[in-house]
Formats: structure tokens, sequence, C-alpha cells
């Protein structure tokens, strides 16, 4: 039989451990969800060959649009699930699921591909939908964090599975965003450079999308003492 003190040290360590553990859990179905990205992105690329490049332009950025909206709702529906599983502080899971998808979005469909295209010698202007066009932005933004909230609500035991295949999904859309961001800046032929596209990816939505799904509402979630034991997401 396990004392109390045994009990809490357990959960202490297991704290410890889990920010890296979700990480790794989730690692692997974002690379996947980046390299299917590519799969589309060349499916596209194959059927607007023949088209005018003023026209591939403008149809992605449309695309990009579409997109990085559609990212917008799963970033706040993965953010209020994976807070929700260790807190039960709705008011602090409201400012969490805001504050990350806005700065994260951004910084994964924006920002990164700007410094990125950049790097990659394409003439890049920068674009964030968020400060030009925040009426468009918002709605898919609620939604999200209501269907967040809806989601939540469902049985813990489902949780898990939830986090995965929601930031599976973020990752992917993501991915087509960041990609879509820069053909409409002008990186039509970026199959010529598809390994430095893919590892570009890699860091601008991975990193972004795994921060903003697990490890910023897992740790903020945790601060102060009414945070839940962690769980393992894995197991779903």
């Amino acid at each position: 039989m396990h004392d109390g003190h045994s009990h809490n040290h357990d959960h202490s360590h297991s704290g410890e451990l889990t920010v890296l553990h979700e990480m790794f859990c989730h690692l692997p179905y974002a690379i996947y969800s980046v390299a299917f990205s590519l799969i589309i992105l060349s499916i596209y690329s194959v059927f607007s060959m023949s088209l005018d490049p003023v026209l591939v332009k403008k149809g992605s950025k449309a695309l990009f649009h579409s997109f990085h909206f559609i990212h917008i709702l799963f970033a706040a529906t993965g953010t209020i699930v994976t807070f929700c599983r260790f807190s039960k502080n709705y008011f602090r899971a409201l400012i969490v699921g805001i504050v990350s998808p806005t700065f994260f979005c951004i910084l994964s469909d924006a920002v990164l591909p700007y410094i990125g295209g950049t790097l990659l010698g394409v003439h890049m202007h920068f674009h964030a939908c968020f400060l030009t066009e925040p009426q468009r932005v918002v709605p898919f933004l609620i939604m999200g964090i209501i269907n967040g909230f809806v989601m939540s609500r469902h049985h813990e035991s489902k949780q898990g599975g939830y986090s995965l295949s929601s930031h599976a999904t973020h990752i992917f859309i993501s991915s087509l965003a960041s990609t879509f961001y820069l053909i409409s800046h002008g990186f039509t032929n970026w199959y010529v450079s598809i390994g430095n596209v893919f590892v570009l990816l890699i860091i601008a939505v991975v990193v972004p999308c795994t921060l903003a799904d697990v490890v910023v509402p897992m740790t903020i979630a945790r601060l102060g003492s009414k945070a839940k034991p962690c769980s393992d997401s894995c197991s779903g």
C-alpha cells in the first residue's frame, strides 16, 4: 500500500515528464501531416502548371486564407481541449484559448514562412490576417473556442484521442496554409527545393503548433494547486 507522500511524489514526477512526453507523442503525427500536405501541394501544382502564374498566385492566396482561417479553428479547439484535460479553470482556459492561437497562428502561417521564403530567395510580402482583417478571423476563433469547450465535456477517456487527432489535423491544415502563403508570394517552383521546403515546414509548423496545442495550455493549466494530475495522452 502506498502512503500519501509516495502518491504525491509520483504525480509530481509525472508532471515533470509530461510536457516532453506529450511532445514526443505528437511529433510523429505532426511529421506525417506535413508530408501529406506536400502530397496535396504536389497535386495542386500539377493541375496548375498550364495556368497563368498570376492566376496561380491569386488562387494560392485564396487557398492560404481558407486554410489559415480553418487553422485558427483547429488551434483554438486543440488549445481548449488540452487545457481542460489538466484544469477546470474555465476563465483561464478562455484567455489561453484566445491568446495562444492568435500568437502561434501568426507565427506559423505568416512570420516563419515569410522568413523561410526570404532565406530561400523569394521576394516576400508580410501579411497577417489577425492584423489587417480581424473581422474575417474572429468568427473562426470564437467557434474554435466553443468547439473546444464542447469537446472537453466529453468523457475523459476520449480526451487523449481528441488531442492527438485534433493536433494531427491542425498540423496538416497549418502546413497547407504555410505552403500556399509561399506560393502566393511567387515560390511556384517550390518542388525544386522540396527538401528545404519540408524542413522549413517542420520548423514553421510543427514547433508553433505543438507549443499551441500541447505545451502552452498544459503548462498554464498546471499552474496553481487546482491543476489536475497528468494523464497519458498516447494511450488515448
